[in-house]
């Protein structure tokens, strides 16, 4: 059942690995979805309540993704744990989750995202034509190729993406705040006529869990961090605290620049650009659409680099072919892991069938993170000759908390929307023959 530790070698260092956790967090979430909380709740404090809680729910789950980190800091992530703990058939469809649903398609939807933003600094060509596609493949094989290069080539990109994608939204918050006339009264302007509701609150908590989702990538590079007992907490943490304040701020200069009536007034969804428009004029929305640029272009890179470290710890365990574990000569980098999910993600680009896989991934990726957070009890108790650098504080209130919650929003997901919670399931139960297949394959080439 165990992993083998990676033989990937350790370079990563803290920095890197936090600037690749905050890039795989700060997506487009934080900029589309408080427009839907606004129409919903109507309530100032309370959308930001939610966006606290979000912070603190994440924050659990990176406590408890530390401990396991620093106890099997390997290749995978989740994959690993989840083997470790209830066996290789939940690993292995951990990682055709993560392959199908939780890299693959969402390196393609946030590819196609970037030459959505990307156009509409050129008007005069069709964001669903043939010249947008081209645009998010070129970004998802620039990307492969700065990540095939190495671990240096591949976390300079990523560090340069973190440092102008957190620049960007500093200027954007400094200039509402000396540029823009705001109102910080507006935070105590509730909308009359909407009564948030338990089901409306559900829905915006699940929005912003989307938006937080990401939190642990460095999990996914552990067998290449430095110290990391010392490290993955460090950057898991810290980055998870740092997206947390910055949710927090962003959304706050979101209620100062316009009460909470317009905010959840049409258009919805481009929220950021409608508080840019609002107090810099189309300065701001350019500006905006520069930072959703950064903001998505960061989190492809992330997903690129950490979604194949998965892919190559189950072919070192033998569940998919080997030759997926071999790394390059030069780079030492999992090169044809690499390949694989960039060619997954460019197959769903020019199929369109992306789209739906992102719409159901919300409910089957809280499952999976429950399982992973709650093998921290499982593995305490299984495997309590494991060195623990780092234990989980307030155990076992912490990961319990964070299970509890995920599968109260998974249960509710399925409550909500059925349909979408039913074919993600589906989806992941499609990796029951598969996992049988190839492991009677490899029965019979043994025998």
């Amino acid at each position: 059942m165990e992993s083998p530790r990676s033989e990937l070698p350790r370079r990563i260092g803290g920095f890197t690995a936090g600037c690749l956790l905050v890039s795989n967090v700060v997506g487009s979430g934080i900029f589309t979805t408080t427009g839907f909380m606004a129409r919903d709740l109507g309530h100032p404090w309370l959308i930001l309540a939610i966006w606290l809680f979000g912070a603190l729910l994440a924050l659990a789950g990176a406590l408890s993704y530390s401990e396991l980190g620093t106890a099997l800091p390997v290749a995978g992530g989740e994959y690993a744990y989840l083997r470790r703990a209830y066996g290789p058939l939940v690993g292995f469809l951990s990682g055709w989750t993560s392959f199908t649903i939780g890299f693959g398609a969402a390196v393609a939807a946030g590819a196609m995202s970037f030459a959505a933003y990307l156009l509409q600094m050129a008007p005069f060509q069709s964001e669903n034509g043939p010249f947008s596609t081209g645009i998010a493949l070129t970004l998802i094989w620039v990307v492969t190729g700065f990540h095939l290069a190495g671990v240096g080539a591949g976390g300079f990109l990523q560090r340069l993406l973190t440092i102008l994608n957190i620049g960007a939204i500093l200027v954007l918050v400094v200039g509402v705040l000396m540029l823009g006339e705001g109102n910080w009264a507006n935070l105590n302007l509730s909308a009359p006529d909407i009564t948030p509701s338990f089901g409306a609150t559900m829905v915006s908590l699940i929005f912003v869990t989307y938006a937080y989702s990401g939190w642990n990538a460095a999990a996914y590079v552990a067998g290449e961090i430095v110290d990391p007992g010392r490290t993955i907490p460090q950057a898991m943490i810290g980055g998870t605290l740092f997206v947390g304040l910055l949710y927090l701020v962003v959304n706050g200069i979101y209620l100062y620049a316009l009460p909470v009536t317009e905010l959840g007034q049409p258009p919805i969804l481009p929220v950021a650009n409608k508080v840019a428009a609002a107090m810099l004029g189309p300065t701001g929305t350019r500006l905006v659409t520069v930072l959703l640029c950064l903001s998505i272009a960061g989190a492809v890179s992330a997903m690129v680099w950490a979604g194949p470290r998965v892919y190559y710890a189950m072919a070192c365990d033998g569940v998919i072919p080997a030759c997926f574990s071999e790394t390059a000569v030069t780079s030492r980098t999992p090169s044809k892991a690499i390949v694989l999910q960039s060619l997954w993600a460019s197959v769903l680009i020019l199929s369109g069938t992306f789209e739906r896989l992102i719409i159901y991934s919300g409910v089957v990726l809280a499952i999976f993170s429950a399982l992973a957070v709650g093998s921290v009890m499982v593995l305490r108790r299984r495997s309590p000759e494991l060195a623990r650098p780092y234990r989980v504080p307030l155990y076992p209130f912490v990961p319990l908390c964070y299970v509890v919650l995920s599968a109260t929003i998974a249960v509710y997901g399925f409550l909500e929307r059925p349909i979408e919670a039913g074919l993600g399931v589906a989806t992941v139960l499609a990796g029951v023959p598969l996992y049988v297949l190839w492991t009677q394959m490899r029965g019979r080439q043994r025998n």
